[in-house]
């Protein structure tokens, strides 16, 4: 053999190596995604993004919507708004110290077929301010909240707000 070839052939062994080990991280990273969306995203689209995959719901615990299992489970359903549409959520499992209605938080789970999130982790923001950026550009685009006039409407105006229109 040559020695042109041999480094011919070193050359594309390298490069498939490369390719190989490309596609192998693509497809952990793929595997290992989270989307992040908002109660108006779920609610427009059961899109193929989000079908049969984890989400991450980010939005505030909408005001008299929790509901604890009289059981003896720890479980609660409750709904997360962004001030245009609300999701309902069920989750089996301890709550965070900070959870409350008008609470900003970011739930991981999954939509079932029939409309329900479903949660395998409830976060919740130690901050009274906190509002994820979702829920922002929901309030602006909706015309509830201009960043000009000052901060956000506390929740308690702007959820009581959305079940009125609809």
């Amino acid at each position: 053999m040559t020695r042109k070839k041999r480094r011919l052939l070193i050359f594309l062994a390298c490069g498939i190596g490369l390719a190989s080990a490309t596609a192998l991280v693509l497809s952990a990273f793929n595997d290992n995604l989270v989307f992040f969306v908002s109660p108006s995203d779920l609610a427009k689209t059961a899109s193929a993004k989000t079908a049969g995959r984890e989400v991450r719901l980010g939005g505030l615990v909408e005001r008299g919507t929790v509901e604890k299992s009289s059981a003896g489970l720890a479980g609660v359903r409750f709904s997360v708004t962004d001030g245009s549409a609300s999701v309902p959520v069920e989750f089996k499992g301890i709550l965070p110290d900070l959870f409350r209605e008008g609470q900003g938080v970011v739930i991981l789970g999954h939509q079932q077929p029939d409309g329900v999130f479903h949660a395998s982790e409830v976060l919740a923001k130690h901050d009274e301010t906190y509002m994820p950026k979702e829920v922002a550009d929901a309030l602006k685009k909706s015309g509830r909240w201009n960043p000009a006039d000052g901060p956000p409407p506390p929740a308690s105006t702007w959820t009581q707000s959305a079940k009125q229109t609809r």
